[in-house]
């Protein structure tokens, strides 16, 4: 990926400083390695079990934030509140049922539901189609229901594909649900051509590991009728043909590719329970410019707990949410020395990133302060660890910038002279190609900023292997020197933003690949 120069502009001409040079480094020295430690050991602590959206762990990491921001002395950002609360989803299963040809089997001995598709009911069916592997990809032109009438059946199908393909490597989740053999392609493969439901047969029975009656968490009310998606075994995959001795996986593979006649029964019984998570918001008033905002944002959210696997999330983003904390910490001071900000600064660490970016997408459809004039997020989201897969010997002092190059012309010089009058990182703007398959202006909280025209800057280190989401993303593999260098280099980028005459002009197209 071809690297950028670094343009190192001349102070007079990029920063505006209602300040002098002198107290933004005097303030900005609050931003240094113990004060990040000692809010980072509690953030990402075993007390605040993973701070998984609208969990315990989470609301204590909220009413610590919250008592932060009331320590240093910032005003609540949502009216008297410093919470903005949004509504959130979680479906249960209670009750489950599979039947065929009279024969009961049970849950997780021989099948499971997909609980995000399946809807409280019953469904009765007298034949089922075997589809292959119930593959459709008109790219490599396969298509598994080729001369096979589905519509208003139930559907039974391998997992995975004849190739044995794994899923991408690159393109993280998205590029992994659209993989043709993926769960989720074959069930849309399944809908479109009509099918009433679909069982995938799975080796993965009986379960170790229980499966989940809780359904993963969703933001809006689920109004869909559903649809009857579930795995099974191969005992199950047997009954369905109507043969009573066992079929092997490759005596599976040699079915003939039609309708199989058999009675059978479902029923799936789902309770949906109302839960609420938060955005944590503190401002700090502006001097003359009373009616602009300008937000820093980080998510303080992060995967929870598998039983009792704790995944810690110091690095995503445990980082960004007390880099955030830090520069909260560090513009107060200045403010009660007379060195406040022209412009409000708005502080705010948002929840349910790692569940779609819920917590800034309810902010950007129910903003508390207008849009069209907040001049800019600065977002920050791992900015504490070294990307393990960066081989160049300036790995341990560059940070990844995107939104550098889009919607406001100024933003590129603006950071990289605030980069050189304080941490002199290498800025780097590879994952800002539109081409790049990762999709990283897409992942985190600013993106829901930009969809509604604010320009944005967002600052990441890179960690998309070694302990990204997962257990061993701990406070020990955090870099602190590095840490402090990268939100002293976004606190000064924040003090020019907030103290220049005119707000950021948006005068760019995001120029992205459609989404």
């Amino acid at each position: 990926m071809k690297k950028l120069l670094l343009i190192c502009l001349p102070l007079l001409g990029t920063m505006a400083f209602a300040q002098t040079p002198s107290d933004v480094a005097k303030f900005g020295s609050i931003i240094n390695q113990q004060n990040l430690k000692q809010k980072l050991s509690i953030i990402a602590s075993a007390e605040m079990e993973g701070r998984e959206t609208a969990s315990p762990g989470q609301k204590r990491a909220a009413a610590y934030i919250e008592s932060e921001f009331k320590r240093m002395g910032l005003k609540p950002g949502n009216g008297d509140s410093y919470q903005q609360v949004y509504p959130v989803f979680q479906d249960a299963l209670v009750g489950s049922k599979l039947s065929v040809n009279g024969r009961n089997f049970t849950w997780d001995q021989d099948f499971s539901f997909n609980l995000q598709s399946i809807s409280t009911g019953s469904w009765n069916f007298e034949k089922a189609v075997f589809a292959g592997y119930g593959i459709v990809d008109s790219a490599k032109q396969i298509n598994d229901y080729a001369n096979l009438d589905v519509k208003g059946k139930l559907v039974f199908v391998l997992e995975g594909s004849a190739t044995g393909t794994s899923a991408p490597t690159q393109g993280g989740m998205r590029a992994m649900m659209a993989n043709p053999a993926s769960s989720n392609m074959k069930m849309r493969a399944a809908i479109a051509k009509g099918a009433a439901g679909l069982f995938i047969i799975s080796a993965d029975f009986p379960k170790k590991v229980a499966s989940m009656t809780k359904g993963n968490m969703y933001l809006k009310a689920n109004t869909s009728n559903g649809f009857l998606m579930a795995t099974v075994s191969a005992d199950v995959a047997t009954a369905l043909t109507g043969r009573s001795e066992k079929l092997s996986t490759e005596q599976i593979k040699s079915l003939k590719q039609k309708d199989y006649i058999s009675e059978i029964k479902v029923a799936a019984d789902k309770t949906t329970v109302n839960l609420e998570s938060s955005n944590v918001v503190a401002i700090l008033p502006g001097t003359d410019k009373k009616d602009e905002y300008l937000m820093l944002t980080g998510h303080y959210d992060h995967l929870g707990k598998r039983g009792d696997v704790i995944y810690y999330g110091a690095d995503d983003d445990g980082s960004g949410t007390v880099g955030v904390m830090q520069m909260a910490e560090a513009f107060t001071a200045a403010a009660k020395k007379g060195k406040g900000p022209r412009r409000n600064i708005v502080f705010m660490t948002v929840s349910g990133e790692e569940k779609g970016l819920w917590g800034s997408d309810y902010y950007s459809e129910h903003p508390i302060y207008p849009m069209e004039k907040t001049t800019a997020d600065l977002n920050t989201d791992m900015v504490g660890r070294i990307d393990t897969e960066r081989k160049t010997a300036d790995s341990a002092n560059t940070v990844y910038v995107i939104g550098h190059d889009k919607l406001s012309s100024e933003l590129q010089s603006i950071n990289e002279a605030a980069n050189k009058l304080s941490s002199n990182l290498v800025l780097d703007y590879k994952y800002d190609d539109p081409a790049d398959k990762n999709n990283i202006y897409y992942r985190s909280d600013h993106y829901n900023f930009a969809k509604k025209g604010v320009p944005i800057l967002f600052f990441y280190d890179g960690m998309l292997q070694a302990d990204y989401h997962k257990p061993t993303d701990t406070i020990e593999k955090i870099n602190f020197d590095l840490m402090q260098k990268r939100v002293l280099m976004i606190f000064y980028t924040a003090w020019d933003i907030a103290n220049r005459d005119n707000m950021l002009k948006r005068d760019m197209k995001l120029n992205m690949p459609s989404r």
